[in-house]
Parts: C-alpha cells; sequence; structure tokens
C-alpha cells in the first residue's frame, strides 16, 4: 500500500490507484456502517461532538500550512476530521474551493459531512497556473471515474464562489450525468461585484500596496468581522493574534499569483454563464444577504430564473464567507431543503437522516412561543379506558398510525412533534402535501426555508408507497385523512371532519399490524378569528389568479373525490389574533389491527373499521368541546400568574379528569 501523509489530511491508495500527478488520484474508500432503520444510528453526533467542531482558527492555520508547503498539480485530498464510519451507500462529495483554491473552506462542516458523504476536496496549489478549462477537465475526469465505479448514486459538487462556477461548468459539459450542486455565493455574478471599479488598477498597484489588497478582497466587508466573532469564543488566541494569523493568508500569495487567480475567476464567470443554458442538474444556491464581494442575493434569483431544478435558501446576516459562518450547518441544509438521496430517485422514507439534538433544539426554541402562549394540555388513553395526563397511554413500540383532526394551518403539529420527541423519544412521520415538497411553494412563500423544519422532522410526500415504507420500518405515523381541506376550513367550520368516504389507511395498517391511534385537538377559535377564507378570497381577481397557479395539477389531491373533500385548493385565509387561549389534545385508546389483515380485506368490514376510526375522533373532540369549559387556565392571564408564582418550568394545571 502507498500512503501520502499531509497535516492536514490523510489518504490511503492501493497499488492500483497510487497517485499520479497530473491524473485522478483516487482516495481509498473507507468502510460504511449499516442504517439501523427507524432507530437513531450510532454515528449521529452527541452534544459532545457539536461542541467540539473545528473553527475559523483551525481554517486560518491549516491553510496557511496548506498553501505554504505544498506544489505540483490540482489533486484531491480527504479531511481525517471525517473519519472512517459512515452511513451506508453515502454518496461522494466534491468540495469546489474559492478564490485561494486551497480546500479547506469546508473545515467547519467536515465532522458532519463525513457522517453521510463520501468527501474529497480539491487543492489547488498556489503556484498551479492549471486553465479554468484543465480544471473543469479535472473535476469532469473525477466524476466519470466515480459514476463507472456506482453508476447508481448522485455526485455531490459543493461549489464555493469561484467553485461554483466551475461546479456550473462540469455540469453543463455533462447533463446526463447524476450531479447534485450546492453553490455558495457563485462568482457567476463576478462582472458585477461591487469591487470591479478596482480591478483594472491592480497591474499598475506598487509592490509595497499591493500586500493588503488580498486582505480586503479575502475578507471584504463584515466577513472577516464575522469570522472573528464567530472565533473568539473558541480559540485561546486574542484578537490580536488571530488578526495577525488570518493576514497571513494574504502574505502568502505573490502579486503574479493574485492577478492570476482574478483572470481566473472572470474566465470561470464568463465560461459558467455562457452555459447555463445545458445545466440540467438539481441545484441548491445558498446566498447571502450581506456579501459585499458579490451581489449575491440578486444572482440567487437570476440562477432561479434559469436554472430548472434550482432552488435558493436566503442567510440575511451572512456575508461571503458562508460556508466560514459557525451558525450555518451545511449538512441541516441539505437535509432540510430535501437534497439528500443515496440513489436516482430520492426516497424521503429511507434517505431519512434523523434530526441531530441542536437541529430538535433549534426548532424547538423557534416554537417556543407557541409553546408558551398556548400551553397545550396533552391526554391520552389507557388500555383500560382511562383518560390520564401525558403521553404514558402511547405505545413504546410501532408500527402505529395516529388518526386525526387538522387544525387550522396545522398550528397543532410543533408543539405536538416536539413533546412526542422529548417525552417519549418518539419520532412522527407526518403524511404531508405534496405542496411542502415543490419548486412553486418556494417561490410563492415568504421564507424559501418555510418547509424546511417539517422535512427536517421526517415528513413525507403523501401517497401509498410512503405510508407502506413507514409501516414496514415500524416508524409512528401521523395522518390526516381530512388533510388540506380540514386546515383550510371555512368559516363555521372549525372542529368538523371532512374524511373521504372510503378508508385510505385501513387495509394497510392491518397488513403490518399497526395499532390505529384516534385523536383530537382543541383551541384554534381560541387564538384567532377567521377573517377571509376561501370563499371569500376568490371574490377577488389578484388573490384568485394566484390560488390558480398555486394550485396546479401537479399539487392537487382528491380532485375527483365527491363532496367537499374534493375541494382541496391551497390559500392562505385572513386571520385576527385574539388574546391567546389553551391547545388540547387528547389521544383515544389504541385500536388493534394485528391479526385482522384477513378480516378486513372485505370492503364493508374495513369500512365499519373505518367509520369506528372517525367516530373515535368525534368522540375526542367532543369530550375536549365539553371539558375545557371548565378549565380554570384556558386563557393566558391566569397561565402567566401560575408561573410568576410557582416557576415558569413548573406544569400549569388544567380541569378534572
Amino acid at each position: 500500500m502507498a500512503t501520502v501523509s499531509h497535516p492536514f489530511a490523510s489518504f490511503t491508495f492501493p497499488p492500483k490507484h497510487r497517485p499520479r500527478f497530473g491524473r485522478n488520484p483516487r482516495p481509498v474508500r473507507v468502510r460504511a456502517v449499516e442504517s439501523t432503520a427507524e432507530k437513531p444510528p450510532p454515528w449521529v453526533l452527541d452534544e459532545a461532538e457539536v461542541k467540539e467542531r473545528t473553527s475559523v482558527g483551525d481554517y486560518v492555520a491549516r491553510s496557511r500550512e496548506l498553501m505554504r508547503s505544498d506544489g505540483g498539480p490540482p489533486r484531491w485530498f480527504s479531511p481525517v476530521e471525517c473519519g472512517p464510519d459512515r452511513l451506508e451507500g453515502s454518496p461522494l462529495l466534491l468540495f469546489l474551493p474559492g478564490f485561494h483554491g486551497i480546500g479547506t473552506g469546508l473545515i467547519l462542516h467536515h465532522r458532519r459531512l463525513g457522517k453521510i458523504f463520501d468527501v474529497w476536496c480539491l487543492h489547488i496549489p498556489i503556484s498551479d497556473r492549471t486553465p479554468f478549462e484543465g480544471l473543469v477537465d479535472f473535476v469532469e475526469r473525477t466524476i466519470k471515474s466515480e459514476s463507472s465505479h456506482l453508476p447508481s448514486r448522485p455526485i455531490y459538487l459543493v461549489g464555493d464562489s469561484f467553485g461554483g462556477c466551475l461546479a456550473l461548468a462540469v455540469a453543463a459539459r455533462n447533463p446526463d450525468a447524476d450531479l447534485i450542486l450546492i453553490l455558495a455565493n457563485p462568482a457567476t455574478s463576478f462582472i458585477r461585484s461591487q469591487l470591479q471599479p478596482i480591478f483594472p488598477v491592480l497591474d499598475v498597484v506598487p509592490e509595497q500596496l499591493y500586500d493588503t489588497i488580498p486582505q480586503v478582497l479575502s475578507f471584504a466587508g463584515n466577513s472577516f468581522r464575522m469570522a472573528v466573532e464567530n472565533a473568539i469564543k473558541e480559540l485561546p488566541q486574542t484578537v490580536g493574534e488571530l488578526i495577525e494569523s488570518t493576514m497571513l493568508l494574504g502574505d502568502v500569495l505573490p502579486k503574479e499569483t493574485f492577478l492570476w487567480k482574478l483572470k481566473m475567476v472572470k474566465s470561470a464567470s464568463l465560461y459558467a454563464n455562457s452555459r447555463l443554458h445545458a445545466v440540467k442538474s438539481q441545484t441548491l444556491v445558498l446566498a447571502s444577504g450581506k456579501d459585499q464581494l458579490l451581489p449575491s442575493r440578486e444572482e440567487a434569483a437570476r440562477l432561479r430564473g434559469i436554472l430548472p431544478n434550482c432552488r435558493i435558501r436566503y442567510f440575511d446576516d451572512s456575508t461571503h464567507a458562508i460556508l466560514l459562518d459557525g451558525s450555518i450547518d451545511l449538512v441541516t441544509i441539505i437535509k432540510g431543503a430535501g437534497f439528500y438521496r443515496r440513489s436516482r430517485q430520492i426516497d424521503f422514507v429511507s434517505d431519512y437522516i434523523f434530526p441531530m439534538p441542536d437541529e430538535v433544539k433549534k426548532i424547538y426554541e423557534d416554537n417556543r412561543w407557541v409553546n408558551f402562549a398556548t400551553s397545550p394540555v396533552m391526554l391520552s388513553t389507557l388500555e383500560n379506558g382511562q383518560i390520564v395526563r401525558g403521553l404514558s397511554g402511547i405505545p413504546s413500540e410501532g408500527p402505529v398510525v395516529f388518526v386525526g383532526y387538522h387544525m387550522l394551518l396545522g398550528w397543532e403539529l410543533a408543539p405536538m412533534v416536539l413533546e412526542f420527541l422529548k417525552k417519549k423519544n418518539i419520532l412522527l412521520r407526518g403524511i404531508a402535501h405534496p405542496f411542502m415538497f415543490n419548486k412553486a411553494s418556494e417561490e410563492l412563500m415568504p421564507d424559501s426555508s418555510s418547509f424546511d423544519y417539517a422535512r427536517i422532522m421526517g415528513a413525507v410526500p403523501v401517497s401509498a408507497t410512503s405510508l407502506y415504507k413507514l409501516l414496514s420500518r415500524k416508524s409512528f405515523v401521523l395522518l390526516y385523512p381530512g388533510g388540506a381541506r380540514e386546515a383550510l376550513h371555512r368559516k363555521g367550520e372549525e372542529y368538523k371532519l371532512f374524511w373521504p368516504e372510503q378508508s385510505e389507511f385501513v387495509r394497510m395498517s392491518a397488513k403490518f399490524g399497526a395499532k390505529i391511534i384516534p385523536f383530537a385537538v382543541m383551541g384554534e377559535d381560541d387564538v384567532c378569528e377567521l377573517l377571509a377564507d376561501y370563499d371569500d378570497l376568490v371574490r377577488l381577481p389578484f388573490i384568485k389568479d394566484q390560488i390558480k397557479y398555486i394550485n396546479q395539477q401537479d399539487v392537487r389531491l382528491r380532485a375527483n373525490a365527491a363532496g367537499e373533500v374534493g375541494n382541496q385548493d391551497l390559500h392562505l385565509p385572513w386571520m385576527l389574533p385574539k388574546f391567546p387561549g389553551r391547545f388540547y389534545y387528547l389521544f383515544g385508546r389504541p385500536i388493534e389491527t394485528e391479526g385482522m389483515e384477513e378480516e378486513l380485506r372485505d370492503r364493508e368490514r374495513a369500512q365499519e373499521f373505518y367509520l369506528q376510526v372517525k367516530s373515535e375522533v368525534e368522540n375526542c373532540m367532543s369530550y375536549l368541546k365539553e371539558k375545557r369549559e371548565k378549565d380554570p387556565y384556558r386563557n393566558l392571564l391566569p397561565r402567566v400568574l401560575h408561573q410568576a408564582t410557582h416557576g415558569f418550568s413548573s406544569e400549569i394545571p388544567t380541569f378534572e379528569l
């Protein structure tokens, strides 16, 4: 075996893949660990590992080492932080670096990326003069070589600034390759850079003034301040020492090299822009709101208008060095956008990666105001029929199907899903409307990442196949037969079920012996008043056209169903907030289907079973509607006073059971 050692990365080549400079050295693949289906895999990072993430200081130190001690042609390296244990079938991820070409720009993300990707980073030595098309050829050879080894897996290209142009150029020349592009502030907008006026005069800048230019361009605007702020708590150095270390990144770039790289970026931008029409790959653009090098926000919108499979994630407080922003996690972004897959087509069940502790914490903090405002009361039913507070009546083993009423706009979801995860360590896999997964939803929502939390927490597009796969993995499935019609009900229709006439889940549940838990939620009428519903909005010409656009054929469900259940048009109702009341949940007694598969093959018997479940949901709603009238803490003020007296972590009482 031939081994290449490096202060930053370690490679091991089998004899037949020994490196030949100028060719395509291929790091050996390390052994993967098997997936553990619906149980959290052993490789998921715990809180200790999260705190051990590398920092901007590590980026500076390792970049300086690489920039000063290397030579030879462009080549790939595998970061040691990525480790040997990763998910079985992990796809290849190629990192294409920015202006410096060092290849360390993903350092803050190596540990997590290495759990679900085979990570290779491109290193372009400082002294290398390979033209842009030569780099395109180099990356292209790698893609063709790796695709021949594993033709069923996609290859990810993560391009940072200049690397974004390189990724687009490769994708344009290989339209049939299964590539997924992640572009961080791509330099396709270089011609419109805020610093364009100074570029023409760089050739005549005196040598004694040149040393300051790389520092200005590398950390323009707030980028360097961001790096210092993110690193200061993690590094033993003083701020002055960190600044001194960072400035050395510019010191090792001779003037000739710096000018060469500027010309390379310009060439890359022109090359990529001239071929955007040929890019067919799935693309995710990460755009900073405070990029003072490039107009990245505007460029992201432009690319989305040109590329057929392009989506955007905006980061308003980030600057050009977005991948060095410690508040951003690339794995979370990829998962939230629904961009992680290990085969030709995404499988939202088998490709799903369980949420990490900090992801759950972030979602919990974002929804903390809902818990505070509504103080949810969760009740469950034991096997003997006794109703108790808490979730002790919920089975600990799947498969289980929760079937219930969908509150207006699905407000009940976040408190319920988070409570199950916190108290029972159960992840509810929601069967969701396809609108939450398509490109149109991101273009229409105020925030393109509005539904990312749902994908991170395991939501899957509604289909019989999704339900089958989840039940086969003994999952806990959350199902709303009333769907969008229930969640977007009209005035006066709160707490009314809009279920289809025929059963959609009974036989599938019986096939896997799943327990069915009917449940009800109540409280939407205590938090808002519906001002304008669907019937009101379609009378307004502009709103009517928008609703028509949203409800294209590819997102319509039950279009041919009879009755009101077929009126599934998506829209955003107008509401007037109220002084918040309280949310109430009641989970009924689990209904067994084990051993009933043959019995429920009979259509009439399955229909009776279905109507029984529906009746149980209605009974749960009647119980809550009656009992909440006796809750002395139904209104917000008594709850606040109780917590002020007993502590804000104390459980707020409710009605007697």
